[in-house]
């Protein structure tokens, strides 16, 4: 992946206060009752013991109140052009599946070709990839939530810029807020660094647990990284093993 472009600093404003204003007008349509607050420092909170995120999360919601909300959610998604460059070279944007009332969300990077062509995330070799490993973890994707970071596809499948995440940030936390999940797996660097907002590296995350709102975040590899080093499967698996002894799921 290419590294982050700089941004100007009126065009990244702009693309904030429209994201802010955005989030603002779904709330009522949505049936989620308080926004997530961005952190106030950048260290995420490790916890060799456990620290506590300051992500505001709602009162839960039955089954049915979520399935509304995320519809809701997912249809301002579609209509969403924050990020004009990505909203006109789109085919889908790729909201999120799985079960709403998920124990566990898998949270990725951005669409590729193959999610871009589907309106679905990680369908493509990275995806198929992620179904292999959550079925070694004896669940399936339909047990599990799964969404990206971005909802539309980057050009040339580059990392995320700054801006871009910053303007979707209010869609993956409403997501987040709705599901409610106990645990979030981040997969790759982009992930971990947006729902965490730090910038330590994946090697230097992994074996370690983060709190974001009531949720416990463990952060590995991306599928993608696996398929160019395949070595590094073996490492996944250990975190998937210490993600599923917390869960309480034997393998």
């Amino acid at each position: 992946m290419d590294g982050h472009a700089k941004q100007s600093g009126s065009s990244g404003g702009n693309g904030r206060r429209r994201a802010l204003k955005q989030r603002l007008e779904s709330l009522a349509a949505s049936g989620v009752s308080s926004l997530p607050k961005r952190r106030a420092v950048k260290k995420p909170a490790s916890d060799g013991g456990g620290g506590r995120s300051s992500v505001v999360v709602p009162p839960a919601l039955d089954v049915g109140a979520r399935s509304r909300a995320l519809d809701v959610l997912r249809q301002e998604v579609a209509a969403c052009r924050l990020c004009e460059p990505l909203a006109k070279a789109r085919t889908n944007t790729v909201f999120g599946t799985g079960s709403t009332t998920a124990r566990l969300c898998f949270l990725g990077e951005a669409p590729g070709a193959d999610e871009d062509a589907s309106g679905e995330p990680f369908v493509g070799r990275a995806g198929q990839l992620l179904t292999k490993i959550i079925e070694a973890c004896t669940l399936s994707r339909e047990d599990v939530y799964i969404l990206n970071v971005l909802k539309c596809r980057p050009p040339e499948n580059r990392r995320p810029l700054p801006d871009e995440t910053a303007c979707c940030r209010g869609y993956f936390e409403k997501q987040l807020a709705i599901i409610a999940p106990e645990y979030i797996c981040c997969l790759g660097t982009t992930a971990a660094q947006a729902l965490l907002q730090t910038d330590e590296t994946i090697g230097a995350l992994r074996k370690r647990w983060f709190s974001f709102g009531t949720a416990q975040v463990i952060c590995t590899y991306h599928p993608s990284y696996l398929l160019r080093n395949p070595p590094a499967k073996r490492e996944v698996w250990d975190d998937m093993k210490l993600l599923m002894t917390k869960m309480g799921v034997q393998l």
